[in-house]
């Protein structure tokens, strides 16, 4: 039974263990693909209305947006939740795990796979971005807010905006995953603003140089 799979499966990744009636009656992230079964059943059968209105109260109610024509694995784990939004072409394999606030989107307005495919073990962090008809590979991790646009390779870790492997690759631990990572030494976009600064501060010298030339002239 799906319901006791989706339990163990909290049960066992969630280093808060809860017990039965816990993941079962508390946790959103189960509810939402149990309701995208249903979902996911009535867009088969040609019933888009119905799986458009079936999907859309399980968004009021888990505050998880999953398409009803998106492929799920078995045994998704959404931790916390809130926010996430998977795409209608999407495709997840089993034993993915997703945290809050993850969007599985399209790049494209046109007609056609334009979400991506996410492999088996996949590990997802909070915020992250994952856009158009991509494969993320087996085993992959993304780390926290990353934006990836381009195929990741089976086992790799990517992070930053965009997504790229940590500096040196080092491996990172999945509790460094969802919510940031740790040891990991390389910002991007911290990086940008940082030359950013460097080059106002340059300019700033070269205007007070050229504004004291001026002075010596008058």
């Amino acid at each position: 039974m799906e319901l006791l799979e989706l339990a163990r499966a909290i049960r066992s990744r969630d280093p808060a263990r809860p017990g039965w009636a816990e993941a079962i009656f508390c946790y959103a992230g189960l509810h939402a693909v149990l309701w995208h079964r249903l979902s996911h059943a009535l867009w088969g059968l040609g019933l888009h209305a119905l799986g458009r209105l079936s999907s859309h109260v399980a968004r009021m109610l888990t505050g998880i947006e999953i398409h009803p024509g998106a492929r799920i694995g078995r045994r998704l784990f959404i931790d916390h939740g809130m926010g996430v939004v998977i795409g209608e072409t999407a495709e997840i394999g089993d034993d993915v795990l997703i945290y809050h606030g993850v969007t599985l989107g399209g790049l494209s307005g046109q007609p056609g796979k334009r979400h991506p495919t996410i492999e088996d073990h996949v590990t997802i962090g909070a915020g992250a971005q994952v856009l158009g008809p991509i494969r993320i590979g087996r085993g992959a991790r993304i780390g926290a807010n990353a934006v990836v646009v381009n195929a990741v390779a089976p086992g790799c870790t990517v992070v930053g905006i965009p997504a790229r492997p940590p500096k040196g690759s080092q491996p990172c631990d999945d509790a460094g995953i969802g919510y940031g990572l740790r040891g990991v030494d390389e910002d991007p976009v911290g990086e940008q603003i940082g030359a950013l600064r460097a080059e106002i501060a340059g300019l700033r010298a070269e205007v007070e140089a050229l504004r004291a030339a001026s002075r010596e002239r008058v």
